[in-house]
């Protein structure tokens, strides 16, 4: 049978777990004030990804060389792009286009590309 424990013991482990929680909730919180906005994704990708990629992402006659997004991962283009933004990337063109990107910005603009039917596949 299970001993209570001491009240001198409960009350440290009881204020651990709520502050444990109490953060918790809080960082919850915050992931939806970063949740991205796919709509305003795709009016920033019209202004600043369209002319290469293609405003759905699936890419321009005039540059057929340039990677289609649409269908890419979310997190994938995310990181790229933070990739480019910081110069961990390496692409002149990339770190021009990514570098006035918000946070906000590049998680709008990789949700809409993610959100756009195009012809990558997963391979199983």
């Amino acid at each position: 049978m299970l001993k209570p424990l001491d009240a001198a013991v409960r009350r440290p482990a009881i204020g651990r777990m709520a502050a444990f929680f109490a953060v918790a909730v809080g960082l919850g919180a915050g992931l939806n004030a970063y949740a991205a906005d796919a709509a305003a994704g795709g009016e920033k990708a019209k202004a600043v990804c369209g002319a290469c990629h293609g405003v759905d992402g699936n890419g321009v006659a005039t540059f057929p060389d340039y990677p289609r997004l649409a269908g890419q991962h979310e997190e994938y283009l995310v990181q790229a792009l933070k990739q480019y933004k910081s110069g961990a990337r390496k692409n002149a063109v990339m770190a021009g286009m990514a570098q006035p990107l918000s946070v906000q910005d590049i998680e709008n603009v990789a949700a809409w590309f993610a959100s756009q039917t195009g012809p990558l596949k997963v391979i199983r």
